[in-house]
């Protein structure tokens, strides 16, 4: 009788919670039960996926223990072939969930009360398809400048944070599986798919140190030289930049070269091969900035692709 009436209490939609694993010994036990343990009280129905990106401790074997103890609730284990890094990682988590929300972890770090989960996905009930979770504290430097910049030279309508997890409706993970078959870095498709988005910051109930090997390190590198190329302007804006400072250094050796010609008498040829100089160097910077716009036109084109977008549709 009494599992009756609390299940009359809990959220009928299903939850899917999908956790990212790389070497999370350390840490993944505390974090698992957490989660788990708000998805058995909190949802009638609901599932753990670990995406277990070739870990080589032992944080599978402690997940399921985890599951075995705790019970109740389904826990999947996806093993990655090699290591493919976050985003590719938690792409094949999130294809595999078949909830109606689905919870994404991008790491097992835990400085949040694990009723903050509950926060965001109510957040998402008020009409929020993709609502985010933030630690309110300074960010690190490196992170700090990289968000500053790509919200600066991106034209999405709303920003992107330093997050600790996120929650996303099934309609968000549709559209931006429709808009691109690859989402190299999901804040960003996310943030481009023209959905109501939400960010909530909470306090930080411990500090965490980010434990990252040097794959992992090499892979956020590179992750976010990627997504300033593709997702923002940056490139086209600093070759536009050089071209017309290349333009006006043009101008000035021209004017130069031809005082010096009339005033004064230079080596034969050296005019004409300072002109040369000047205006191939103005002509190549101005094919780079041709060959840089059709190359963000073709990013547009398969990353960013869509025929219309809608935040919501109202009836009257």
């Amino acid at each position: 009788m009494n599992n009756s009436i609390d299940n009359i209490n809990k959220e009928k939609n299903f939850m899917s919670a999908v956790i990212y694993m790389h070497n999370s010994q350390e840490r993944i036990d505390e974090f698992l039960r957490a989660v788990i343990g708000v998805l058995k009280a909190n949802f009638e129905h609901s599932e753990v996926i670990c995406v277990n990106d070739f870990s080589d401790d032992d944080s599978t074997d402690i997940v399921k223990r985890v599951a075995g103890e705790m019970g109740g609730i389904s826990v999947t284990v996806l093993n990655m072939s090699y290591f493919h890094g976050v985003e590719a990682a938690m792409n094949a988590g999130v294809d595999l969930a078949i909830g109606d929300f689905v919870l994404e972890f991008d790491s097992t770090s835990l400085d949040f009360e694990a009723q903050e989960i509950m926060v965001v996905y109510k957040k998402a009930l008020e009409g929020y398809d993709i609502v985010s979770a933030s630690p309110d504290k300074k960010q690190r430097t490196s992170s700090g400048l990289f968000y500053a910049v790509f919200n600066r030279y991106t034209d999405f309508s709303y920003k992107i944070y330093s997050e600790r997890f996120r929650v996303l409706s099934r309609r968000v993970i549709n559209r931006v599986s429709a808009m691109s078959r690859t989402v190299p870095y999901r804040k960003a498709a996310y943030a481009n798919c023209g959905l109501k988005t939400a960010n909530i910051k909470y306090v930080p109930v411990r500090l965490l140190k980010i434990d990252e090997d040097r794959r992992e390190r090499k892979y956020r590198r590179r992750l976010a030289v990627d997504s300033m190329i593709l997702f923002t302007e940056l490139g086209y804006r600093f070759s536009i930049t050089m071209t017309f400072v290349m333009m006006l250094i043009a101008v000035a050796v021209a004017v130069y070269s031809a005082v010096v010609y009339f005033v004064s008498t230079p080596v034969a040829g050296w005019t004409t091969t300072i002109f040369f100089m000047a205006f191939a160097f103005f002509g190549l910077f101005g094919i780079l900035t041709i060959i840089i716009k059709y190359l963000q036109i073709l990013v547009d084109l398969v990353y960013k692709r869509k025929k219309y977008s809608f935040e919501s549709i109202e009836k009257i």
